[in-house]
């Protein structure tokens, strides 16, 4: 089967950020954050410099029956997950918070051989949207630094916090190596249930989901991700590796 190639959506950006959800313990935004003017997945240039902006991503063009699972730290705080992902060999991705995750990276190594992809998700969590370009740089740079330093890894996929940005966050996120901004078009909720932030209420592939790891009154993250999966495979989808696609 051909890989699908990521094109440009053609959608407002601003179609792309509504999440319908209160605030999550990642602090998933219930309005939606500042848009850029380019298009969903359409990188923008910066006239000023030539810059190649990030895409800005919750979904991917693509034939192929796959949708992304996405993880924002703390999955390692619940044990069994570990090993779902080694028994599935589950190409998930983990947004990594320094501060966060910081004293688990040793856990998040041990998946790394069975498909877990680390990415950036800042040094200490702040919302960007509104922050100086130095503030920013510092948070995305830093957090570049931190995994290049731990785990030999270039990330190029960065979630800003709060899912929240500003024009100053693709500059700075451009500066530190990233090429996509990733968002999420649906949300697996503390108690399991799927939401969508826009569109038909169903998985479509292509699909960016975030999985809610962490929550005072959130079920176990594993059995929770077990039966997505089985909801996945109900559709006839399988779980892609993000990192392929973009």
């Amino acid at each position: 089967m051909r890989r699908g190639r990521f094109r440009p959506a053609g959608a407002a950006l601003a179609a792309l950020v509504l999440p319908l959800l209160p605030l999550t313990a990642c602090g998933r935004p219930a309005v939606a954050p500042a848009t850029h003017a380019a298009a969903a997945g359409d990188p923008a240039q910066d006239a000023d410099r030539g810059r190649r902006m990030p895409s800005v991503v919750d979904h991917v063009r693509t034939d192929d029956p796959v949708v992304f699972l996405t993880y924002d730290d703390s999955a390692e705080r619940d044990p069994a997950f570990a090993g779902l992902v080694r028994e599935r060999r589950l190409p998930v991705t983990l947004f990594l918070t320094d501060t966060v995750a910081g004293p688990a990276y040793g856990d998040f190594a041990r998946l790394r051989p069975f498909g877990a992809s680390l990415q950036n998700h800042t040094l200490d969590h702040r919302s960007l949207r509104g922050l100086p370009y130095a503030g920013q740089r510092a948070e995305i740079c830093g957090q570049q630094t931190k995994l290049r330093s731990r785990f030999g890894v270039r990330a190029h996929l960065f979630r800003p916090p709060h899912g929240t940005y500003d024009t100053t966050t693709l500059r700075a996120a451009a500066d530190c190596g990233i090429t996509a901004l990733v968002l999420w078009r649906a949300t697996l909720d503390a108690g399991g249930a799927l939401t969508y932030t826009r569109g038909d209420h169903r998985l479509h592939p292509g699909d960016i989901v975030a999985v809610d790891p962490d929550h005072p009154t959130a079920t176990n993250l594993t059995a929770r991700t077990e039966r997505l999966l089985e909801t996945i495979e109900e559709q006839g989808l399988r779980v892609g590796t993000l990192e392929d696609y973009l």
